[in-house]
């Protein structure tokens, strides 16, 4: 299928060919931190303001995070990133059986997340107390133990090695 005009695909430019650059974008890109840092180097090598154009250009492009210079599942994805995605949803489809469909499942869907949230805080709550009680547990043990041993112990007139 061809499109109907070449503004139709934002990738294709110029007679049916990407643009150099963002050719030269893709394919360090393709291969990882290490491109990017070559390419850097061998600017400052040859021409110190290509050099110092990679520094802001990967700057300004932010692919010093792990997510775009370091991450290789984030490459393949950067481009399928939609940050306008969750605001779009919220905005009516102009269908109002779909509408009042995506209401009603956004409104359960909220509920179910409350109940399942407040399912969670009553799991924690009694894993705490849990182990709360069964440190109480552990020290009246220890406790009883130690009054048991004192007992024992002779009771005589005299004071006991380091007592006065």
């Amino acid at each position: 299928m061809i499109p109907a005009s070449p503004s139709a695909s934002p990738s294709v430019a110029y007679g049916g060919r990407p643009n150099i650059l963002r050719r030269a974008e893709a394919w360090l890109d393709s291969k990882g931190r290490k491109a990017w840092i070559a390419a850097m180097v061998l600017g400052f090598v040859f021409f110190w303001p290509v050099g110092l154009f990679f520094v802001a250009y990967i700057t300004a492009t932010n692919r010093w995070s792990s997510d775009k210079m370091f991450g290789c599942a984030a490459r393949k994805h950067r481009h399928h990133h939609d940050r306008y995605a969750a605001f779009r949803a919220a905005q009516p489809s102009g269908n109002a059986a779909f509408d009042s469909y995506k209401s009603d499942m956004l409104k359960r869907l909220e509920s179910e997340q409350t109940a399942f949230e407040a399912f969670l805080q009553r799991l924690r709550a009694a894993k705490d107390k849990s182990e709360f009680d069964a440190f109480m547990e552990d020290r009246a043990r220890d406790n009883r133990t130690t009054d048991a041993a004192t007992e024992d112990s002779p009771k005589s007139g005299l004071p006991r090695t380091g007592e006065y």
